[in-house]
């Protein structure tokens, strides 16, 4: 598999995201990579590893989409940005797939704008993995549509739906609509449309409305929001895990038998912060893309980027794209069918 990755992209590009193409080098068996950006600074990062030269490739692109960047404005006018040059090796078929920690904005059109999406898609989703009490469950969209329609959500559970079985391998995932109560009723006129959408719509397993706090419980499989409500809880169940880590490394250093405690519960520690990591899930995927664009969070470490490589990798070699266009065909733009 050729995978094409943005070095240039995320906040400590190129370092973290060159050491992360060399573990993931070194994890993969049959995986070759193509890094695109500033060539030199590329081959500079390069020089601190050992690697099989054959498995990696640079392609030069001079310039950079930075975090700040109007994401139209730079998709238009960084025409040889890092960015850009990724994505036209997957539209040509260079690579089977692309990876980027860059500007979340601007890897959505530049995404839409290379690739396209899957006929009959109405608006593609970014698809995150979320950990819960009993298995991890999937959460879309988490910011590709801040301004959302009941239809476009009705549609992200059916392509969820796919995804999951695609991830975990489990049939007929339980689907729940993201819902400030769970009664039949709630929420706001598109919410309450989009409900209506879900529970006539027999192409997939709709549970009903479920609260935020809920989906820790893991009782559903997927959960479907608006780009907007799902990005904020995202963010905010990554600030909450911080915020408790953080309390609990000061609580512990307060007192010896604290710390003594802690070396007793490391073990249990270790998983927790595991669990919690948006670095072990390898960044989300574009989902209605006719194509696949991993977007890796902007801060990651080379954890984050060899395990984003190791997600694309995976959708490339299950030929998901081919899988999703099929249902997506079955289900004529993803209208309710019976």
């Amino acid at each position: 598999m050729r995978i094409a990755l943005d070095a240039m992209g995320g906040d400590f590009a190129p370092l973290e995201p060159v050491k992360g193409a060399v573990e993931a080098l070194n994890e993969i068996k049959d995986l070759t990579l193509i890094l695109v950006g500033q060539k030199e600074k590329i081959e500079d990062e390069l020089k601190k590893y050992k690697y099989d030269k054959n498995r990696i490739e640079i392609v030069d692109a001079r310039e950079i989409i930075e975090m700040d960047d109007d994401p139209m404005i730079a998709v238009r006018g960084k025409k040889d940005s890092s960015m850009n040059r990724t994505l036209e090796l997957v539209k040509s078929g260079a690579a089977v797939a692309s990876v980027s920690a860059g500007n979340t904005g601007a890897l959505i059109s530049a995404s839409q704008l290379k690739l396209r999406r899957i006929k009959g898609v109405l608006r593609p989703a970014i698809t995150t993995i979320f950990p819960t009490k009993k298995r991890d469950i999937v959460l879309m969209d988490v910011g590709a549509n801040a301004d959302c329609r009941p239809e476009f959500i009705n549609q992200f559970a059916i392509m969820g739906s796919v995804y999951y079985e695609e991830v975990f391998g489990i049939s007929n995932p339980r689907v729940g609509l993201l819902n400030i109560g769970s009664e039949d009723g709630k929420g706001n006129e598109i919410t309450r449309s989009a409900f209506n959408l879900l529970k006539e719509n027999h192409k997939i397993n709709f549970l009903g409305n479920i609260e935020s706090r809920e989906m820790m419980d893991g009782n559903v499989d997927v959960v479907v929001s608006d780009g907007f409500t799902g990005n904020m809880v995202l963010k905010t169940a990554e600030g909450t895990a911080k915020f408790i880590f953080s309390i609990l490394k000061e609580e512990i250093s307060k007192s010896f038998l604290g710390k003594i405690g802690a070396l007793l519960l490391m073990p249990i520690l270790k998983r927790l912060k595991e669990k919690l990591d948006s670095s072990e899930y390898g960044g989300a995927l574009f989902l209605g893309i006719n194509g696949i664009s991993i977007k890796a969070h902007g801060n990651s470490t080379a954890k984050g980027i060899k395990n984003a490589l190791k997600v694309a990798n995976k959708f490339a070699e299950d030929k998901f794209i081919d899988r999703l266009t099929e249902v997506m065909k079955q289900t004529e733009g993803g209208k309710n069918e019976a």
